[in-house]
C-alpha cells in the first residue's frame, strides 16, 4: 500500500487544505461498494462518514448517477458519494474479475445493489464468495428480494413507493401525480449500514462474516410501520389523510403567498395555543372540534375553517402569534430557504470539501454528532477512476 492508502486504512481523512482529520469508528475497515445510484451507495457513504475506508468499484463508463445532469460530476453523484474512492473494473473481463478479486481478499465488506443473479453469473455467487472469505460482510441489496414472483423485476424509488403503500399514503387518487423527493432509496441504504454495522459487531466475537439481504419492498414497508399497524389492529382503510389528520398536521397560504404548517399532535394545550393565536374561541367553543379525536373525525371541516382564517394575514405575523402561543410551527421553506435557515446555520448543517479537478462542493453534514464533533469524512466525491492506479498497483 502507500502512504496515502495506509492513511486511509489508519481511519484518517484528507481535510480542506490538506489537514488531517481522524475519523475512528470505523478506522480500520475497509468497504468494497459495487453500488450505483442511491441505495448502495447511500449505505457506503453512511459507512465512510464512520471512518472505514470506502472503494467505489465502478464500470468503464462509470455510475449512471454520475451524468444524471449530464456530467459527469453531478449533484445527484456527489450527494450519496462522499467519503470514497473511484476504481474502474470491467467485470466482464477475465483481468477485471482478477482485479475484484484481489480487492475483496483486503475487504471487510462487500456492499452491491446489481440485479440478482449478476454476481453468480461472474462467478462471485454467496457460496463461493463465503468459501474464499470467511470473514467477509456481503451485503447483497435488490429490489423485491432473492425469492418470489418479481424477483428478477427492475425497481426503482418509485416503483418500490407505489409496491409497498407508501404511495398511497401521498397521492390523491382523483388527481394523482408523483412528487417529492426519494424515500424507498434512502430508506433502504440505511437499513443496509444498519445490518452492516451489526454484522460488524458480531464479527469482533466470532471472527465470522454474514451474507445479509436487504430489499427495497421490505424496507419501505418497514419504514412506515404504523400504517400496517392501524390496517391489521383496527381494520382502517388508511390514506392520504389517515396520519395527517391523527396528528392534526396542517400546511396553509397565506394573505402574502407564502406557506406555513403546523403540527398540534396530541397535547390539548397545543390546540388551545392555536385557537388563542389565531383570537377564534369560537372554534375551541364548536363541539365538532371540542376534543381531539374530534377534531381528528372532522379533519376536513376544520382544516377549511383555519384555512379561511390563515389567508387574512401574511404568514410573518402568523409566525410571530405562533410562536408566542408555544405552538409547532415552521414556515414551509424552499430548499434554497433551508440551507439560509438560522437554525442549520447555527448547527453547520452545511459544509464544503474541495476536490483537486472539480472545486469547491456544499454538502450536508451526516447528522450524527459524537463528543461534539461530525462524523462526516471530509474526502470529497470521487472523479470517476481517480483511484484506479493505487489501487490496482
Amino acid at each position: 500500500m502507500g502512504s496515502r492508502d495506509q492513511d486511509l486504512r489508519s481511519g484518517e481523512r484528507l481535510g480542506r487544505e490538506g489537514e488531517l482529520t481522524r475519523v475512528t469508528m470505523l478506522a480500520g475497515i475497509r468497504v468494497i461498494e459495487l453500488g450505483t445510484t442511491i441505495t448502495a451507495p447511500l449505505a457506503a457513504m453512511l459507512l465512510a462518514d464512520l471512518g472505514a475506508d470506502v472503494v467505489k468499484v465502478e464500470r468503464p463508463e462509470g455510475d449512471p448517477f454520475r451524468n444524471f445532469r449530464g456530467t459527469k460530476y453531478g449533484p445527484h453523484f456527489a450527494a450519496y458519494n462522499r467519503g470514497k474512492r473511484s476504481v474502474t473494473i470491467d467485470l466482464g473481463l477475465d483481468d477485471g474479475r482478477a482485479q475484484f478479486e484481489s480487492l475483496l481478499a483486503g475487504a471487510d465488506v462487500l456492499i452491491d445493489n446489481v440485479r440478482p443473479g449478476v454476481l453468480d453469473r461472474l462467478g462471485f455467487e454467496p457460496t463461493a464468495l463465503r468459501e474464499r472469505y470467511p470473514q467477509l460482510i456481503h451485503c447483497s441489496i435488490t429490489g423485491f428480494g432473492a425469492t418470489g414472483p418479481d424477483r428478477d423485476r427492475p425497481a426503482f424509488d418509485g416503483v418500490a413507493q407505489a409496491v409497498s403503500g407508501i404511495s398511497s399514503l401521498f397521492l390523491d387518487p382523483e388527481l394523482p401525480r408523483v412528487t417529492g423527493p426519494t424515500v424507498s432509496d434512502n430508506v433502504t441504504g440505511m437499513y443496509a449500514c444498519y445490518g452492516v454495522l451489526g454484522a460488524l459487531f458480531e464479527r469482533t466475537r466470532t471472527g465470522r462474516g454474514r451474507r445479509l439481504e436487504v430489499n427495497m419492498l421490505e424496507a419501505s414497508i418497514a419504514f412506515v410501520p404504523d400504517a400496517f399497524a392501524s390496517v391489521t389492529q383496527l381494520g382502517m382503510a388508511i390514506d392520504s389523510l389517515t396520519r395527517v389528520s391523527a396528528s392534526q398536521s396542517y400546511a396553509f397560504r397565506c394573505a402574502d403567498g407564502r406557506l406555513l404548517a403546523i403540527h398540534l399532535s396530541s397535547l390539548e394545550k397545543f390546540w388551545l395555543g392555536l385557537t388563542e393565536a389565531l383570537e377564534a374561541p369560537e372554534l375551541a367553543a364548536d363541539a365538532r372540534f371540542a376534543q381531539r379525536m374530534n377534531r381528528v373525525e372532522h379533519y376536513e371541516v376544520l382544516r377549511d375553517e383555519l384555512e379561511r382564517r390563515f389567508a387574512q394575514r401574511p404568514r410573518a405575523a402568523w409566525l410571530e402569534r405562533l410562536a408566542n402561543a408555544d405552538v409547532p410551527f415552521a414556515p414551509v421553506n424552499t430548499i434554497a430557504e433551508a440551507m439560509a435557515n438560522p437554525q442549520a446555520v447555527a448547527l453547520g448543517t452545511f459544509g464544503t470539501v474541495t476536490h483537486p479537478e472539480h472545486g469547491e462542493l456544499t454538502i450536508v453534514h451526516n447528522p450524527v454528532h459524537a463528543d461534539g464533533h461530525r462524523l462526516t469524512s471530509t474526502l470529497p466525491p470521487p472523479a470517476l477512476g481517480e483511484h484506479t492506479p493505487e489501487l490496482i498497483a
